[in-house]
């Protein structure tokens, strides 16, 4: 099915609901969700964003422009995961706690608003990775709507693009406690850490960048186009120069570049 032909079904689901709640991380789907959503139902849709250790200030601003510039009712939550117990010790289900606790939260919000349905913004590719957050959805029936109507990340940037969104070419973002190995334990130290450095490398005029927290080892990933960059001493060395400031021993360049998800590699080998 092509692009637009999802888009017509994504309608078609949405206008069905009649109201809706769009967690709004201010990303590439829930952006486009959040705007299709609108589109259809007009103020019968609110945007829920959480702001909390794990989400770099960064995202917030972005996603706050966003719904300013839309008039969108915009509604911020307060979700710091590191206080969710068994959060912290980074088990390999992490992401399930994190997700229970803030669809809990949304989904108070939209029965204060008077709003029928909770939405996330998973998409078909999502399918294809280890995501134990997807059984929290399940379980607390949020509705994935950019799913249901079979659309993938290629398709959503397309439409994106087509539509004028700001986030059509956008990196892709995941919370920053992914950046850490299971069972290593997450503090907010750390945290601000690896968003440090994160900024530093998109300072610098990286794309797609993620610092992967092994201890006193940085773990850098890259889009596989830009790893050239790193050839030139005068990048290397500032680059290690920041990192030491910010509290790394040690800095090394991923070979294999950024993918989604790298820390899922050792669980998916078992």
């Amino acid at each position: 099915m092509e692009s637009y032909e999802k888009l017509i079904q994504l309608k078609e689901d949405i206008k069905k609901m009649g109201s809706l709640a769009v967690s709004f991380s201010g990303g590439v789907d829930s952006t486009f969700l959040l705007k299709v959503a609108v589109d259809v139902l007009g103020d019968k849709v609110i945007a829920v964003t959480a702001r909390s250790s794990t989400y770099p200030e960064r995202e917030y601003k972005e996603a706050e422009r966003f719904a300013k510039d839309l008039g969108i009712r915009h509604i911020v939550i307060i979700s710091e995961e590191l206080e969710i117990e068994g959060f912290s010790e980074n088990p390999v289900n992490r992401c399930y706690f994190c997700k229970h606790e803030l669809f809990e939260k949304v989904k108070e919000v939209a029965k204060q608003n008077g709003i029928k349905y909770v939405a996330d913004g998973s998409n078909i590719d999502d399918l294809g990775d280890y995501r134990p957050g997807m059984q929290a959805v399940k379980e607390l029936e949020v509705v994935s709507p950019l799913k249901a109507a079979g659309m993938t990340k290629e398709d959503i940037r397309v439409l994106s693009k087509e539509m004028a969104l700001p986030t059509w070419n956008k990196q892709a973002f995941a919370c920053l406690a992914s950046r850490f190995p299971y069972g290593h334990h997450i503090t907010k130290e750390k945290l601000g850490m690896v968003d440090r450095a994160e900024q530093l490398l998109l300072d610098l005029g990286f794309w797609q960048v993620r610092v992967r927290h092994h201890g006193d080892l940085a773990r850098i990933e890259v889009d596989p186009k830009e790893r050239h960059k790193f050839f030139e001493q005068d990048l290397m060395e500032r680059v290690y120069s920041a990192f030491q400031e910010i509290g790394f021993t040690y800095v090394s360049l991923d070979m294999k570049g950024y993918r989604t998800g790298s820390m899922n590699e050792t669980i998916l080998k078992k």
